[in-house]
């Protein structure tokens, strides 16, 4: 890990990393999202702007004057905007590069994002170096349009590390100030393997400087934070908490799961708001408790992360979510990928 642990935003804002940016969810208040009083807090949060421009009557209330903190519910805490790059991945979204950043910027976010263009893993090599020219081009002209937020530049290349490698670099010869790796979340979410994920984070934070920030798209498993935090990233923002809970799964510092009873084997008890009151079985029964309670053990593992960072224990801490993780889920590959990456 090298990287400075506090940003400011072009509005003033001082932001300690790392941090998690939970992605809002339409109908709840941000204050009262996490369903609990106090620490760990909520911190920032990530609005999709593409789905607010589409909707007719808020984008009326946003052009007549609603800031964004207005509409998430009077939050003082970092607030960063999707362009719709995912809806441009799945289909056409009828709205160019330079409307969606001036929209963003409009309503005050603190961190715009370009319209990127996703790249999947199977994207060949032509593909993904086609995408990530536009990508580039588009964040140049983004880069020229933002007035009150910082712009992201994302980091696009696909399954292909030359690209990437040169993606970070002309992001940072531009003159960008916040980064973001994009499309990396395929490479992890399935068995845990950090080998090409930490192997771009490494250059990433090579290529950029200690001094900037690095926000990982998507991320926002509690059991993969840590280790991305050690190879140098510091900002994640993902909706894991609600995905994970509609599939029926408990998270846990060292893994998520659907059987509790393997918790016993490691010696672990939950004490978020919602496992102290009900009980586990009781929140593993509800989607919504169980929502809460993953969204706390992820902002949790924040706190946990930060004071491991001031007792320069974070490596300690690493050791010890191999082992636990090894015993409760054996058969992935975080163990055997770390060891080939940093071994």
């Amino acid at each position: 890990m090298n990287f400075d642990r506090v940003f400011n935003t072009k509005s003033g804002k001082k932001v300690n990393l790392p941090i998690f940016i939970p992605v809002y969810r339409p109908g709840f208040s941000i204050n009262t999202l996490g369903a609990w009083d106090g620490k760990p807090e909520i911190e920032a949060c990530m609005v999709n702007a593409f789905l607010l421009y589409k909707d007719a009557n808020k984008k009326r209330l946003f052009e007549e004057g609603l800031k964004l903190s207005e509409y998430v519910g009077s939050f003082n805490g970092l607030l960063c905007t999707d362009s719709g790059a995912f809806q441009g991945f799945k289909g056409p979204v009828y709205l160019s590069n330079k409307t969606i950043v001036k929209f963003q910027d409009m309503i005050r976010t603190d961190i715009a994002a370009p319209l990127d263009l996703i790249t999947p893993p199977g994207d060949n090599k032509e593909i993904s170096e086609r995408k990530l020219i536009s990508t580039q081009k588009r964040t140049k002209e983004a880069f020229e349009l933002v007035e009150y937020s910082m712009l992201a530049g994302i980091q696009q290349g696909g399954r292909f590390f030359d690209l990437r490698q040169r993606s970070i670099r002309e992001l940072a010869d531009m003159g960008i100030q916040y980064f973001g790796i994009g499309s990396l979340v395929p490479f992890f979410n399935k068995n845990h393997d950090m080998r090409f994920v930490g192997k771009v984070i490494k250059d990433a934070r090579l290529a950029i400087g200690r001094e900037y920030p690095m926000h990982i798209y998507g991320a926002g498993d509690p059991l993969e934070i840590p280790f991305m935090v050690y190879l140098g990233a510091n900002i994640f923002d993902s909706s894991s908490y609600a995905h994970y809970a509609r599939k029926g799964l408990y998270m846990t510092p060292f893994g998520a799961i659907s059987n509790l009873s393997l918790l016993d084997n490691i010696g672990y008890k939950c004490n978020c708001p919602k496992c102290s009151t009900v009980g586990p079985d009781a929140v593993l029964l509800s989607e919504e408790d169980l929502s809460i309670h993953n969204l706390w053990i992820i902002c949790r593992t924040i706190e946990e992360i930060r004071d491991a960072l001031d007792n320069d224990t974070l490596e300690d801490m690493l050791i010890d979510i191999l082992n636990k993780h090894q015993i409760i889920n054996p058969s992935t590959l975080l163990l055997d990928s770390w060891n080939q990456l940093v071994g």
